[in-house]
């Protein structure tokens, strides 16, 4: 299976890209590499929560049983 790649061009202050270059050395990986790493981490992080998001809001809109029995209507216990 080919993936198809594309390049984007960011900017960095040289402060950045001297300590990004030591980084990406110490993994003995490009800049590129290291890079396309972190926003593949980023995009993955951010789909998981979305995905936990529609779980729980699919758990509350479907309710919990906490156990127990209603004995008395709304009605009877709001009586005056």
């Amino acid at each position: 299976m080919s993936i198809s790649k594309q390049n984007v061009t960011i900017s960095l202050t040289q402060q950045t890209l001297q300590k990004v270059r030591i980084l990406a050395a110490r993994r003995a990986t490009s800049i590129s590499g290291l890079l396309a790493d972190q926003v593949e981490i980023l995009v993955g992080e951010e789909e998981a929560y979305e995905r936990a998001q529609r779980q729980a809001m699919t758990l509350l809109d479907r309710g919990f049983h906490m156990g127990g029995v209603i004995r008395v209507s709304r009605d009877e216990l709001h009586e005056r």
